[in-house]
């Protein structure tokens, strides 16, 4: 059950990716909390830029969900390594993206909701660019462990 201990935050956060994706979180119920905060917040907006906001807020919170979710298939991966795999932010990067697929495949059963192509890519982008900045940062922590030594 070692496997587990690596394992276990993406499978949990894998759950709440799901519970988004229920009826409770259509554009409407959505809606129904960020119009009012929009709207106080910016009360000279017009009804079709507090939608743009809303829409824009939508699409963040799918960036915010896949990008942890990518970091978090690639910890268990990773399994404790320090160092960076290209073949874990591979077989990561096909998680993410089946997972993405999957999860829209989901949404077309749901009232209220419904599966785009546009939001499985744009979902696979945020793990991709998360990947990229885990990259960076593993590199950086490296190259300054070797100027320390």
């Amino acid at each position: 059950m070692r496997w587990l201990r690596y394992w276990w935050p993406a499978l949990l956060w894998a759950v709440v990716i799901s519970a988004a994706s229920t009826h409770v979180f259509t554009s409407g119920n959505t809606g129904q909390h960020i119009f009012p905060i929009l709207h106080w917040l910016f009360p000279s907006f017009d009804a079709e830029t507090l939608e743009t906001i809303h829409h824009l807020i939508r699409k963040g919170a799918h960036v915010f969900e896949y990008a942890v979710f990518s970091l978090l298939v690639l910890h268990g991966f990773l399994a404790g390594r320090k160092q960076w795999l290209w073949a874990c932010a591979a077989y990561t990067t096909l998680v993410v993206a089946s997972y993405a697929g999957l999860d829209e495949f989901h949404q077309s059963f749901v009232p209220g909701r419904g599966a785009s192509v546009w939001d499985s890519a744009l979902d696979t982008a945020a793990g991709v660019a998360a990947l990229l900045i885990a990259w960076g940062v593993i590199g950086w922590r490296a190259g300054r462990r070797e100027a320390a030594e």
